[in-house]
């Protein structure tokens, strides 16, 4: 791993060096439970946060969510600070042409749409000074080809936080061929200052940690549907026996089946038949059995 330099004015390719800290200001485009977490941890370590929600509605609700995992944090002393110091640094805007034009950073976090990434990414890099990092959540879409849409390509990157953001401690930084080497030392560094660990890879489908994490659970789909153990035993099985934190079936269920599917069926026509997504994946998308949001999937959460 690159170290980050400490004490220089200016990176090597002309972004100040705001590694031993944040931005002041930090954009966060899109505020459902990850753009919530992203501003939640943004706002925690100190950083000014506008998060773009279109509708009075959404946002209200994006902001009660960024309310709520602050209260979350404060009742588990995860919280420097009080919460209303916290939530007073928060701002919510209809539009990504609505940022600061002197917001340093801002973090799309809009669902796995390439169309949808590539229109809240050229908006905001209009509204945005030549110096601002533009930075994608995505956990599986080419970062490559959301850069050919903008005109600094060299600004951009990926910054996969991971869910729930506020206790997960990667973010897997994606680096594009036209990323400027001094935006990824930045984006390493204000990963470190939210208290996280940074992992450097290459763009490449599926990067590292979702093609791993989705191969292991689409073969724990389809071990279900093969009848080799239920859910429950598949599970403590990864838990127990390899020491992961959740199994391969509680995962999908947190990350969302839905999700999942359209992540395999991206990777599928990658990379390979070795992603091609189980029936029992498409028949519970289908009946509406999306994981912990719909209170069923693989367990049931109701």
């Amino acid at each position: 791993m690159i170290s980050c330099t400490e004490g220089v004015s200016e990176l090597e390719d002309g972004v100040a060096d705001r590694t031993g800290g944040l931005p002041e200001r930090v954009g966060v485009i899109g505020g459902g439970r990850m753009g919530a977490g992203i501003a939640q941890v943004f706002l925690a370590a100190g950083a000014r946060v506008e998060v773009v929600e279109a509708g009075d509605e959404a946002a209200e609700a994006a902001r009660g969510r960024v309310s709520d995992g602050l209260d979350e944090a404060a009742r588990r002393g995860k919280l420097s600070g009080d919460v209303a110091t916290a939530l007073s640094r928060l701002s919510l805007v209809d539009s990504p042409a609505d940022l600061d034009g002197a917001t340093g950073l801002v973090v799309e976090a809009v669902p796995e749409r390439a169309d949808l990434k590539v229109a809240v990414l050229t908006a905001a890099e209009s509204a945005l000074g030549p110096d601002a990092v533009l930075a994608t959540n995505t956990s599986s879409l080419s970062v490559t080809e959301l850069a050919a849409a903008l005109q600094r390509p060299a600004q951009f990157l990926g910054m996969h936080f991971f869910n729930p953001v506020p206790a997960s401690k990667l973010v897997e930084v994606v680096v594009a061929p036209e990323t400027a080497p001094g935006v990824v030392e930045a984006a390493r560094g204000w990963v470190r200052a939210l208290g996280k660990t940074d992992v450097v890879v290459k763009d490449s489908p599926g990067f590292a940690s979702s093609r791993l994490g989705v191969l292991l659970g689409l073969e724990a789909i389809r071990m279900l549907e093969e009848g080799v153990a239920d859910a429950e035993a598949i599970d403590a099985a990864m838990e127990l026996g390899y020491r992961h934190p959740m199994g391969p079936l509680r995962s999908t269920d947190l990350v969302g089946l839905d999700v999942r599917l359209a992540i395999a069926e991206y990777l599928a026509g990658t990379l390979g038949e070795r992603f091609s997504p189980p029936q029992l994946l498409r028949d519970k998308v289908a009946a509406g059995e999306l994981g912990r949001k719909t209170g069923r999937g693989f367990h049931d959460y109701s």
